[in-house]
């Protein structure tokens, strides 16, 4: 139901922008670039696990097409590194965290605001993505957690240490906040803060499975730059 809103929301939004278009003529821009910068992630459990944000590296190449006024979209193609890091809790020295490094692809409207020299913009709207690979860091025997001396006397969930990916085609919703400087006409800088909520399980997710859901979630914060070719 969430997703269905956000879907017609943005057809309304994209309609209502057409209108305009229509009304008034824009000259096109079209801008090639990246951006790269750090991403922490977490993942969605149920049952839920104790964690603290992974902390990994993003980039992307951009490429975006705007219409003069205030809209545009923007395709990426780039990799982000995801996964958890478990909470033991303070002053316990165990250590364990679960890198994942996909390929994504996004394609996001961009609303636009601002003046000549600088500009705010939001971004939002669809991505996939897939696992290229995972490793795991850990400083215990995390195949029989409960051996070790520090583990916590509390009930805790011990199968994502070792459970196999099952699903390493990822998808879900991205959204962005950000600011754009123009160096020069064609020239800009761009810082941008985006979070994506992921709408897939990496683990089986059916009633005789563990976790009913296993979805990755990430914020990321990156300095980017942009040429119009056009």
């Amino acid at each position: 139901m969430k997703l269905a809103k956000v879907v017609i929301s943005a057809a309304c939004i994209l309609s209502g922008l057409s209108t305009v278009r229509g009304e008034t003529h824009y000259e096109p821009h079209i801008w090639l670039g990246g951006r790269a910068g750090m991403s922490m992630s977490r993942m969605s459990f149920s049952p839920s696990v104790s964690q603290r944000w992974l902390t990994g590296s993003t980039g992307a190449i951009t490429f975006r097409y705007s219409e003069e006024k205030i809209f545009g979209v923007i395709a990426e193609f780039g990799w982000e590194q995801r996964g958890w890091s478990e909470n033991f809790g303070d002053g316990n020295p165990l250590r364990y965290s679960r890198q994942l490094t996909y390929l994504h692809l996004p394609i996001l409207s961009h609303i636009y605001f601002g003046s000549s020299r600088f500009k705010g913009f939001v971004n939002l709207g669809p991505e996939i993505g897939c696992l290229l690979g995972s490793s795991i860091s850990s400083n215990f025997d995390y195949s029989n957690p409960t051996s070790s001396a520090d583990w916590p006397s509390r009930n805790r969930q011990t199968e994502q240490l070792t459970a196999e990916i099952s699903n390493k085609f990822d998808y879900g919703i991205s959204a962005g906040l950000g600011v754009e400087f123009y160096i020069r006409p064609r020239h800009s800088v761009v810082v941008e803060a985006r979070y994506y909520y992921g709408l897939g399980n990496i683990f089986p997710s059916s009633k005789a499975d563990t976790f009913s859901a296993s979805r990755s979630m990430s914020i990321d914060v990156t300095l980017g730059y942009n040429f119009r070719i056009k």
